[in-house]
């Protein structure tokens, strides 16, 4: 329960973490289309918007794709120690662990779609 709580604490702070790195992209204003001065700033704003996405990109398939390897790891390990301890049941461990797979490379895909959108939208 213990190690539980470490994991659940860590990967809550990384994701608080992305979120902070990612704020200032949610807090650009929009120029004034008449006044040049704010045109010129704003393009340098967006330059560094840029590299704040970059980074709140990269902090969130990170954390999306370690989560998922530690998760189908432990349930590759579990279901290959229930196949040891019961030969019989191979059947019906193996099914349960190829829908669980699913499961998580679905959360994983996710993660995915969400920088795009990072990215190319905000």
């Amino acid at each position: 329960m213990n190690k539980l709580l470490k994991r659940i604490l860590t990967l809550s702070g990384a994701l608080l973490l992305a979120l902070t790195l990612a704020a200032p992209a949610f807090a650009a204003d929009a120029p004034a289309a008449h006044d040049p001065a704010a045109q010129a700033e704003a393009q340098e704003d967006e330059g560094s918007t840029i590299g704040l996405k970059a980074i709140a990109a990269g902090i969130a398939v990170g954390v999306a794709a370690a989560g998922g390897a530690v998760g189908m790891g432990l349930a590759t390990a579990k279901s290959a120690e229930s196949i040891a301890r019961q030969p019989e049941a191979e059947g019906k461990v193996r099914t349960t662990l190829m829908l669980g797979l699913v499961f998580i490379e679905t959360a994983i895909i996710y993660a995915l779609l969400v920088v795009i959108l990072i990215i190319f939208v905000l």
